[in-house]
């Protein structure tokens, strides 16, 4: 009597190992080339590391200064005295009122051409947006030197005037190259960057939801405050600490319009500060053996900043995951 074998099973793919699933040659391959390419990509980043770590130590073998709190540059010198507490408080006070100025703005627009405006409106209106992301730094910058600086004397006046009081705005006349500038500027720079990837993520809201609501008679609005701005929230968070890395390690466009120097004013409005970035593309020609030395040390605490901020991003961004193909 013949009986029938049963069909054999293929044996489940273990998850430890993904090479287990990979049966056809071209997909171990092709996962073998990507695995190849993260632990490249890791090695990369562990030798610039090592690099801006050795040569930093070395300049701050060298500094008699604090390189934490001192407020000079001089690393020509003899003997080397420079500290990077006026670059810090520059690039971090910059790049905060880029984020006070960018991320509403960008929040707004990214509502309004995935929910409020007309598609023949919303197309044209995300290409316009994707347009100013491949703008260069250093056509921003010519920008800002050339025509935000001159126009901006007024709304320094008036906040003189209103704000004057409190010693933050006060405004004793000039050209506008301050930190306030810089920040307005990278403003302009990111809001490209925080509108894109927050428009994507509303895009992701679960339609059910908005129907649920708009079925209980709410209002766009309302629609928009409980369902799309709670489920977006990592996704905007993520996109706005993204824009705070471009915005902290941003070059030529902040040394175009600041006036470096290595003060720290009470006064947002007053010429003067400076940031890690600029302070290296502006000392590295003149810069020695020791001076050379210095810059790469800031750089390595920009690296560091930069580093935790991206790193911050991406553990927003695992702690909430459901806005990946939530519309269907």
């Amino acid at each position: 009597m013949a009986t029938d074998n049963p069909p054999a099973t293929a044996e489940p793919a273990d998850p430890a190992d993904p090479l287990k699933g990979a049966t056809r040659k071209g997909d171990r391959i092709f996962l073998g080339l990507s695995r190849g390419s993260g632990i490249t990509l890791l090695a990369i980043m562990a030798a610039i590391a090592v690099f801006l770590t050795w040569r930093a130590a070395l300049a701050i073998s060298a500094d008699e200064a604090n390189f934490l709190t001192a407020f000079e540059w001089d690393a020509n010198a003899t003997p080397p005295r420079f500290g990077i507490a006026v670059l810090a408080f520059g690039t971090v006070v910059s790049s905060l009122i880029a984020m006070i100025v960018a991320v509403p703005v960008a929040v707004g627009i990214a509502l309004f051409i995935s929910h409020y405006a007309p598609r023949k409106l919303a197309t044209p209106l995300g290409y316009v947006i994707d347009l100013l992301a491949a703008v260069p730094s250093i056509v921003y910058g010519l920008w800002g030197a050339l025509f935000l600086v001159p126009h901006l004397s007024g709304l320094y006046e008036w906040l003189d005037d209103y704000l004057g009081w409190s010693g933050i705005f006060s405004y004793e006349g000039g050209a506008a190259r301050s930190l306030f500038t810089a920040g307005i500027l990278l403003a302009i720079m990111i809001l490209p960057i925080i509108t894109n990837v927050s428009r994507e993520v509303f895009r992701q809201a679960p339609t059910m939801h908005e129907e649920a609501a708009l079925a209980l008679g709410a209002t766009r609005w309302e629609v928009i405050r409980m369902s799309v701005l709670p489920f977006g929230r990592s996704g905007v968070i993520s996109a706005s600490m993204l824009g705070l890395g471009r915005a902290l390690g941003e070059t030529m466009a902040v040394a175009t319009v600041l006036s470096p120097s290595f003060l720290i004013h009470a006064s947002l409005l007053q010429p003067g500060g400076g940031t890690f970035a600029q302070n290296i593309a502006a000392g590295f020609k003149e810069a020695g053996a020791t001076g050379r030395d210095a810059l790469i040390a800031s750089g390595l605490v920009l690296f560091v900043i930069t580093l935790l901020v991206n790193g911050a991003a991406r553990l927003i961004i695992a702690r909430r995951k459901e806005y990946s193909g939530a519309n269907a």
